[in-house]
């Protein structure tokens, strides 16, 4: 069981990395355009990643024939997923929020079915028995960066797609300037953002928390003057938030065995 899950951490923290950190927004656009380098490039890095951490975490691994081919299959089924992503968000257009939560969910499983194949052990019987066993001092270890990855990064493409309206509506406002450094300051925000609460979280300090939030709204006051601005800001703030303490309280009860957050 320890195996299993060490394995499927290790895999999912490479696929996270490669789709999230690894690749830049020039990749996703040749993608887009259907470049066939772009594509071997992103299931090159996918394949990098996974190797190098199922090899560092799982030991042995790296020399298996087996975990090899495992590892390229699971690239090769990647890139035809996003294939299919690209080509389905364009079919049906508007539905970009559920096209990317589907292809995670998807990906997850495939990750799943690849670490069930290089552990060859039975997945775990109950939900209870797979907390508990997370909590190995490995997989513990493991599952760190792979929250942080998912609530920084991952957490910043999704509140991207649910606030896509309301950050068109506030860059269009002719009273915010400089629209392109408007967006990539709310970019590095978020992410240092979300991994501030998380830290604070996992540390048990809530109350730095308040700190963040009122640091963020000093900065950004003087743009409060568009209305249309402070209603994106608040609700942008707001799902950061908490998509960010709902994976410090899962840190928390998994890493320290609870969950209360003392002020």
């Amino acid at each position: 069981m320890q195996l299993l899950l060490r394995t499927l951490l290790a895999i999912y923290l490479g696929h996270l990395l490669g789709d999230f950190v690894f690749q830049t927004q020039t990749l996703i656009e040749e993608k887009r355009r259907g470049r066939l380098s772009a594509y071997a490039l992103h299931g090159l890095t996918h394949y990098l990643s996974s190797i190098v951490l199922v090899g560092f975490f799982v030991r042995g691994s790296v020399l298996s024939l087996r975990t090899n081919l495992v590892l390229a299959g699971l690239s090769l089924v990647h890139l035809v997923i996003d294939w299919s992503k690209i080509h389905l968000s364009r079919k049906f257009s508007g539905s970009a929020l559920w096209a990317y939560l589907s292809d995670q969910i998807v990906h997850l499983a495939t990750v799943g079915i690849a670490a069930w194949l290089i552990s060859s052990v039975a997945p775990p019987g109950s939900l209870a028995i797979f907390v508990e066993n997370l909590r190995d001092i490995g997989n513990g270890f493991l599952l760190v960066p792979v929250v942080y990855v998912m609530v920084i990064f991952g957490g910043g493409y999704l509140i991207r797609f649910l606030t896509r309206s309301l950050a068109e509506d506030a860059r269009n406002d002719p009273e915010l300037k400089r629209r392109e450094q408007l967006q990539n300051a709310g970019l590095y925000i978020g992410w240092l953002e979300r991994f501030l609460v998380v830290t604070a979280l996992l540390l048990q300090s809530p109350a730095m928390v308040g700190l963040i939030f009122t640091a963020k709204s000093i900065a950004r006051y003087p743009e409060f003057k568009s209305e249309r601005f402070a209603e994106y800001f608040l609700i942008g703030t707001l799902l950061s938030l908490s998509i960010a303490i709902l994976g410090g309280v899962v840190l928390t009860k998994i890493v320290l065995g609870h969950a209360r957050l003392a002020g």
